[in-house]
């Protein structure tokens, strides 16, 4: 598996980069068969929360129309996480914490450049809730990622320092669960972080496309399609699995 440049992805945000002229997705990933979810495969409900949908403090664009395609994806699986953007009061990755900066721009931070945003999904608020129409009775845990104050957390599996763990690798490996299929909240920030870890984790990692929505910007979805086909994530639709 190729290294892992995700600098590529803060410089598709900042408007710098080959990311951020990318005008193009990567083909979609072909199957000849629906592929079949077993009890060594996962479906990963990402970050679909109050604060990225409609109305919440940090939209992202149609991100209410993943719930129906994942609570149908969810019908096919025994093994389901979720996970959660839990942040404190003044986070370091909110833009109000950072005197004269406002949302979107950028600053540095002890772990690299951090794009700073609205403040949102702040620990107990209606914000942070899981979006009230999934439904995933069979989920087994959640995650809750975000919650050190001075460290951002995209990834279900590491926060932004790529060094501190949230123990999802470990509680996966113990099922012996080997297949991963990432679906949520944002495509290009969350989703593929997620994705970059699982298999700098050794897990085989499909991205189900249409049970995802993106920020998008600068190009950052094309430069966050083009990491995770170079690291080996297949990118599938929902109707690819059976």
């Amino acid at each position: 598996m190729n290294a892992i440049p995700r600098e590529a992805l803060s410089k598709a945000v900042t408007g710098t980069g080959s990311g951020a002229t990318a005008a193009r997705g990567l083909p979609v990933d072909g199957f000849g068969a629906a592929i079949k979810p077993d009890a060594k495969c996962a479906l990963i409900v990402v970050d679909v929360q109050n604060g990225f949908v409609t109305g919440g403090a940090l939209p992202v664009k149609e991100g209410e129309a993943v719930v129906p395609v994942i609570n149908k994806l969810a019908e096919r699986f025994e093994n389901i996480v979720v996970t959660q953007d839990w942040h404190t009061p003044g986070h370091a990755s909110f833009a109000s914490t950072h005197s004269g900066k406002k949302p979107f721009e950028t600053t540095e931070l002890s772990y690299g450049t951090q794009v700073l945003w609205p403040d949102h999904c702040v620990q107990g608020t209606e914000d942070a809730a899981l979006h009230k129409g999934l439904l995933l009775p069979t989920a087994q845990i959640i995650i809750r990622k975000g919650f050190h104050k001075e460290i951002d957390s995209y990834s279900a599996f590491y926060e932004a320092d790529h060094t501190t763990a949230t123990g999802l690798a470990g509680y996966l490996t113990q099922r012996n669960i080997e297949r991963l299929f990432i679906t949520g909240l944002a495509t290009d920030f969350c989703v593929a972080w997620t994705a970059l870890d699982a298999r700098r984790a050794g897990f085989e990692v499909y991205v189900v496309e249409d049970a995802t929505r993106a920020i998008d910007m600068n190009g950052s979805l094309a430069a966050a399609w083009e990491q995770m086909s170079a690291n080996g994530v297949k990118r599938i639709q929902s109707s690819d699995l059976a």
